[in-house]
């Protein structure tokens, strides 16, 4: 495993926080209100898929617009 610098997130980290995120909220989604909870599960799972198999990943597109930096320590 990589040592990284907590001070920096970069691409990869923030789309793990957000997918995490994600997860968890549909989780809790479906335990507690309705199993269509599960659906946000899905897209998440699907997204990773994609963005694993392709490259293409729409949140990242967004984060790296926003200014979210490609590797940690790069300047863009």
């Amino acid at each position: 495993m990589e040592n990284t610098n907590n001070q920096s997130w970069y691409l990869e980290r923030v789309l793990f926080l957000i997918a995490g995120s994600f997860s968890l909220i549909g989780l809790f989604i479906a335990n507690f209100f309705s199993p269509w909870g599960l659906l946000l599960n899905l897209l998440v799972g699907v997204n990773m898929v994609l963005f694993s198999s392709v490259g293409f990943c729409p949140m990242a597109f967004i984060l790296t617009r926003l200014g979210v930096p490609k590797k940690c320590g790069s300047d863009k």
